[in-house]
């Protein structure tokens, strides 16, 4: 059958805008993974020091059924939390997961004169993304951090803790694909600049690597369960650890911001894997 010349451009128009389409919205999805990188992807110094392979999780694959106990040293290891390591993850697995007990590449003491006055201090290492936390020089416990991403850079510094609110929640930024205020719970705040960007410790989700708009965030799988629902049984939670101890001996019993005097001591040094401006470092291995 031959078609007038009329509908032939009409298909051969139609043929070509579904195409752009499909294009289109694939580059957007292809762009959209980018930014989503795994922990295998990431280098930081500490890595040197722990053989490790990656592996990409399986269908009904989890940490806790592929490393029982030990599966909380290896989220640590990865900088991740459980609601993002889903199927078709890559993580890096110890070869050894003695090797990764009680992983914390900040140091065990501090060269730094405590007072009576000012003993409380944390160390905020952007290179290795994790957090010392210090009392009169000596490591009280760590975590993993989210800080800036790489137009976001969290800036380095010192600072000092001056104000609190256990229930803070950002005025920026929502919860992905809801009109939910983005949830900053038990949230220290360290720095407000001359534009009157403020900066804070809080509670986040912690996908593996830098994601934040220049906060620094922890553990708070209390927050995803009451977010998310899920995981159903929440467990990591240092972003409160780290909260009660900034704040002692005062009490957050309306989730309102408070100030506080004289709070902790903030150092942040280094930069994030990568550089500043660059993108992550290719870690080496599988």
């Amino acid at each position: 059958m031959i078609m007038p010349p009329g509908e032939t451009m009409r298909r051969v128009f139609s043929t070509g805008l579904v195409l752009w389409i499909i294009f289109f919205f694939a580059a957007a999805f292809a762009a959209e993974e980018e930014k989503k990188l795994s922990p295998c992807e990431i280098s930081y110094p500490s890595d040197v020091k722990i053989p490790w392979t990656c592996h990409r999780l399986k269908k009904n694959e989890s940490m806790e059924s592929l490393f029982g106990d030990r599966w909380q040293s290896v989220a640590r290891f990865n900088r991740i939390d459980r609601r993002h390591a889903l199927p078709g993850t890559r993580l890096k697995i110890p070869v050894n997961l003695e090797d990764v007990e009680n992983f914390a590449p900040v140091p065990a003491e501090l060269a730094y004169e405590a007072s009576d006055k000012d003993p409380k201090f944390i160390l905020i290492d952007l290179t290795e993304q994790f957090l010392g936390v210090y009392d009169k020089g000596r490591l009280v416990f760590s975590s993993p951090i989210a800080s800036g991403k790489s137009d976001f850079i969290t800036p380095p510094g010192e600072f000092r803790i001056d104000a609190y609110s256990g229930r803070h929640e950002s005025s920026l930024y929502t919860i992905e694909d809801k009109d939910i205020p983005y949830p900053m719970h038990y949230g220290l705040r360290f720095l407000v600049n001359e534009e009157g960007v403020e900066y804070w410790i809080h509670g986040r989700d912690m996908p593996g690597y830098p994601a934040s708009h220049g906060c620094v965030g922890l553990y708070d799988e209390d927050m995803q369960k009451e977010y998310y629902g899920f995981p159903d049984y929440p467990l990591m939670d240092t972003a409160r650890k780290l909260f009660e101890w900034a704040i002692s001996p005062n009490h957050d019993v309306d989730g309102k911001l408070h100030p506080l005097k004289r709070g902790p001591r903030v150092l942040i040094v280094g930069e994030p894997p990568g550089g500043a401006d660059g993108p992550p470092n290719m870690a080496p291995g599988p």
